[in-house]
């Protein structure tokens, strides 16, 4: 393991669920993110060269700065301090997308949606509705798995004041394209958490060969749109894509999002056939 008040895990030095070997190539600029996730001959290769990714050079200075300089309340953790990988099931019926990971959530944690307030809803929803075998996700390693479920986010780095700007969200678009294609095959439903994370899909779902509707639709919580699935895939009747406010403190301590509102979106995708 590494040393405290490391800027990040080196990969394959024992963090649980590292996904990539000291051997994993890295991407240095946009360039090489396109070839490397292009070439990625399975998923488990693609979220591996996703984990150590170091296109975006503002994003790389940020997290790592967190990394070292930490949150009080997580003073004496080890933090991961590398991209997030994406995570769950290998062929899941449901894909959910988020922003990005939380500085001192996925970046510390190493695992999407993993030690924050927003993962703690999410969580919680999903075990609920029966899309998560635990109702917490406190750090890699912890037991937590997701049932038929897969997740990922438009940026795999923390951004500072969560705000990744075009050209990181552009940068980092084949990553989740080619992770969206990877499983295409037996996703049913795709859900969108936030306006952020629905505008961003949008790009990879059509590199990814989706048939996709214009104008586009308007993001809002429970907007549902029915996609034509990529063309080479046995499924042929639509995938469904499901808008859902993001699971933010903001949005669940003022009331616009409930327990009730959340569970609601999952059941639907859940029993989407």
């Amino acid at each position: 393991m590494p040393t405290a008040n490391a800027p990040f895990v080196p990969p394959g030095s024992g963090w649980p669920e590292d996904p990539a070997s000291p051997d994993t190539p890295v991407a240095h600029g946009a360039g090489e993110v396109v070839e490397l996730a292009g070439s990625s001959p399975d998923l488990d290769e693609l979220c591996a060269r996703q984990s150590v990714c170091r296109a975006c050079e503002r994003l790389v200075e940020w997290r790592e700065q967190v990394a070292v300089r930490r949150r009080r309340a997580f003073a004496d953790e080890e933090y991961w301090g590398r991209p997030v990988a994406g995570w769950g099931d290998p062929e899941p019926h449901i894909m959910i997308v988020g922003l990005a990971p939380a500085a001192h959530g996925g970046n510390r944690t190493g695992r999407i949606f993993t030690g924050d307030r927003s993962g703690d809803w999410l969580f919680a929803s999903l075990h609920r509705v029966g899309l998560a075998a635990l109702p917490t996700s406190v750090r890699a390693g912890d037991g937590q798995r997701l049932i038929g479920a897969r997740m990922a986010a438009t940026v795999r780095c923390a951004p500072p004041d969560n705000k990744p700007t075009p050209l990181e969200r552009t940068t980092c678009l084949p990553w989740l394209a080619r992770e969206v294609a990877a499983v295409a095959a037996s996703v049913r439903c795709i859900v969108c958490l936030g306006g952020f994370a629905w505008q961003g899909v949008w790009p990879a779902l059509r590199q990814a060969g989706y048939g996709l509707p214009r104008p586009r639709p308007k993001f809002g919580h429970g907007a549902e749109v029915e996609l034509a699935p990529p063309s080479g895939h046995a499924r042929r009747d639509p995938v469904l894509l499901l808008g859902s406010y993001h699971p933010s403190q903001q949005n669940t301590f003022t009331g616009r999002v409930t327990e009730e509102m959340l569970d609601a979106v999952f059941v639907r995708a859940r029993d989407y056939e």
